[in-house]
């Protein structure tokens, strides 16, 4: 009986030779980089004097709080994203509506899957070069149509530089990234609707409910969960943008530092020539980590339910 105790616990051992790869992977290249930032956080490190680091413990938190470029970088990060996400949700709110309807019973919704997910399969420099060529303000075909329609109303047009021009260049990043993620968030809805019983809508139906009522008394509730995990994971992505910005907005143009978001400026000086401040970088990536944190645990709190 005990040989048998021996050879189970033996066996169950085995466990961990089958996930060691992975927990040595995973404190490697995850753990490892995170404990290093934070230390440099505390650091004046710069690529260009790593033998005379020196301990400057919360100075660096200091300059990030007290730094306006930073705040100013925050709030284009936090205004480009809010548009996105009106727009986002808005529309894949929208297209849920429409396909989850029992009264509509729309067909092909794998294919529409396929189709609004598409983008996302796309990589970030295609969809930088695809943009930047469409909207040239110059050649782009988007100011080419709307030239075209202006001319078939006898009035003419003064083609916009969308991402050259303040006003503009925001506007534009978020309508892309729309396109991008409303695919996503779409069917992370549709699934949502989907794990709710087709009796609960079939029932509402028959009783003469509307739609906004089925929506507001039987979807919106039971996809809260759902929409908690969009909303907090679109609030993290929005947060940490710095593809598309970074390959789309020349630091030529009048618009960079209206879109320069919070990563493109911890880049700028944990990455490019002249300006290797390693350890003030890393300071602003973990600010940054601080106040995703905040917002998510009010986002938690907002969409809390109480239970009991």
């Amino acid at each position: 009986m005990e040989s048998k105790k021996k050879s189970i616990k033996r066996y169950n051992r085995m466990g961990y030779l089958f996930v060691l790869p992975f927990v040595i992977v995973f404190l490697i290249f995850n753990v490892y980089p995170v404990l290093r930032t934070l230390y440099i956080s505390f650091t004046n490190m710069r690529v260009s004097e790593r033998e005379n680091i020196m301990w400057v413990w919360f100075q660096n938190y200091q300059r990030v709080l007290t730094d306006k470029f930073f705040w100013r970088a925050l709030w284009n990060t936090v205004r480009i994203w809010g548009v996105n996400i009106v727009l986002q949700l808005g529309l894949a709110f929208l297209l849920m509506m429409v396909f989850s309807d029992v009264k509509y019973k729309m067909k092909g919704l794998s294919v529409f899957r396929i189709l609004y997910y598409l983008p996302n399969l796309i990589a970030a420099t295609s969809i930088a070069f695809l943009f930047k060529t469409l909207l040239d303000w110059r050649y782009g075909t988007f100011n080419q149509i709307i030239n075209a329609v202006y001319r078939l109303f006898g009035a003419s047009y003064n083609p916009i530089n969308w991402l050259g021009d303040p006003s503009y260049a925001g506007v534009s990043l978020s309508v892309i990234q729309t396109w991008l993620w409303f695919g996503n968030s779409f069917i992370m809805l549709m699934a949502g609707v989907q794990g709710i019983s087709k009796d609960y809508f079939e029932a509402a139906a028959i009783d003469g409910a509307g739609r906004w009522t089925i929506f507001g008394k039987i979807t919106l509730p039971l996809i809260k969960p759902i929409l908690m995990y969009v909303a907090i994971t679109s609030l993290i992505g929005g947060l940490q943008l710095f593809d598309l910005p970074y390959l789309m907005a020349q630091k030529t143009d009048a618009s960079y530092e209206s879109v320069q978001t919070v990563v493109m400026y911890m880049y700028k000086f944990g990455f490019e020539t002249g300006t290797t401040q390693m350890g003030y970088a890393s300071s602003v990536a973990y600010v940054l980590f601080a106040i995703i944190c905040i917002v998510s645990v009010i986002q938690l709190k907002l969409f809390g339910t109480k239970e009991g």
